[in-house]
């Protein structure tokens, strides 16, 4: 059954910022409906970052790797050969492992860092909108979300763990050496923004302007934060007022253009400006590098002070992975279970299991000691628990013959009857019965 799964990613490890941004993912719905078209792929779910972009596909098991390249790349006009050199691929349980550990944040440029967890859950949200995620993604997705959570409270990874949104301002903060009486503007009105916004005032940015294509979420952001919105269509009208500029857009080009920033700077009168652009594909044309008193940082320039912060959390790291090796060892049982054989021994074992303690509860409460009357009421519990089992268990062996529809109920059954001795919590369903009463409302 894990044979079945591939993740193929690429991210910053792999890929310098050039190759990122050639092959992000701008529109993530889009890519998983076409991926979901290619013969053999059963569920997809994607997740694209300024970072990463990870692919998650369950697939038959004559689904070739290749089909997943060469999609990929042809969705971003891109080489095969090209993204499978500054790629990654997992199979199996090697896949369950690597997107735990980037649940986890064991894989992000700042360990530790909370941002990743949230991008996560926004991918997985949207692919089971899509309809992309399955009986094998919903599960291996919400044992990752279970597995972040133990590692954030087990292990004190995040205690000192910070942003992309921290690095950049520290960045800003060791060209300008003080920030007190410059004037910032923000490109973007996202999680990023906000962190940045927060760092920015409180390192005494006198101003900060943001700009967002949608002018409301510009608002909003401006109005929590004691910042100014501008509108975007008045971009450069307002950047040459501004010292340090950070962008993290979700646009598929660059906001920024070189051209623009010529006459920008002329109004400016040369005096410096500096621009971090944490978006990928990247906000900021590079070529406004090469323009003078332009001093312009991506995100991968942002590694030297990540790593001033990175060997503080290395000994919790290493305490993290073996939370989630474990947790993957365990994911495994899981899937293997998933074939109908071994859900059948342990539906039948369970039976077996309740009805012997009940019976040695009434045998102990009732005081018999007959030996031919215990072994009647053995028999009589035993053919009691088969009996109850025959129709589901018919059920599961008919279900199993349809094509696709096994996998769904013997999961079903494994969670109706708790084979896997998961604790589930008391408010586990409280949401999902908000929503329905929401949607009933509505």
């Amino acid at each position: 059954m894990d044979q079945n799964i591939y993740l193929i990613g690429l991210n910053h490890h792999t890929a310098g910022v050039d190759v990122r941004e050639r092959y992000a993912l701008t529109n993530v719905e889009n890519f998983e409906k076409g991926l979901m078209k290619v013969p053999g792929v059963r569920e997809v779910m994607a997740l694209s970052t300024c970072n990463r972009v990870e692919v998650v596909v369950v697939g038959e098991v004559e689904l070739k790797q290749d089909s997943i390249y060469q999609y990929w790349s042809g969705k971003c006009c891109g080489d095969a050969s090209c993204l499978e050199e500054n790629s990654y691929i997992y199979r199996g349980i090697d896949a369950v492992r690597h997107l735990f550990e980037v649940a986890s944040s064991l894989d992000s440029m700042i360990i530790g860092e909370p941002q990743i967890l949230g991008q996560l859950k926004k991918s997985y949200r949207n692919a089971v909108e899509e309809g992309s995620a399955g009986t094998i993604i919903n599960r291996i997705l919400h044992k990752a979300f279970f597995v972040a959570k133990r590692v954030r409270t087990e292990t004190d990874i995040a205690s000192s763990a910070v942003s992309i949104s921290y690095a950049a301002v520290e960045l800003a903060k060791k060209i300008f050496g003080d920030l007190k009486g410059h004037q910032a503007m923000l490109i973007g009105a996202g999680e990023m923004a906000e962190l940045a916004v927060a760092h920015l005032k409180r390192y005494g940015v006198e101003k900060v302007l943001i700009a967002n294509r949608t002018f409301a979420s510009a608002q909003e952001l401006a109005e929590c934060m004691d910042g100014e919105a501008v509108p975007f269509e008045d971009l450069y009208m307002h950047v040459g007022d501004s010292d340090i500029i950070i962008s993290s857009t979700g646009a598929p080009y660059a906001v920024i253009k070189a051209k623009e920033m010529k006459k920008v700077l002329r109004k400016r009168k040369n005096r410096p400006m500096f621009f971090i652009d944490i978006a990928v594909p990247r906000d900021i044309d590079p070529d406004v590098n090469s323009l003078d008193n332009v001093y312009l940082y991506d995100i991968d320039d942002l590694k030297d002070v990540v790593e001033e912060n990175r060997a503080q959390r290395m000994d919790e790291a290493v305490k993290a992975k073996n939370i989630v090796h474990g947790e993957a060892e365990h994911f495994s049982g899981w899937l293997k279970s998933l074939d109908l054989q071994p859900t059948i021994v342990d539906l039948f074992s369970r039976a077996d299991n309740v009805a012997h303690k009940e019976l040695a509860k009434t045998v102990k409460r009732l005081g018999i000691k007959d030996e031919e009357t215990l072994l009647a009421l053995e028999t009589l519990a035993t053919s009691i628990g088969k009996k109850l089992l025959h129709e589901p268990v018919s059920f599961l062996k008919r279900r199993t013959e349809e094509e696709g529809a096994a996998e769904r109920f013997v999961d079903l059954a494994r969670r109706m009857f708790n084979l896997d001795n998961e604790t589930i919590p008391t408010n586990a369903h409280c949401n999902r019965k908000k929503n329905c009463c929401r949607k009933d409302e509505g």
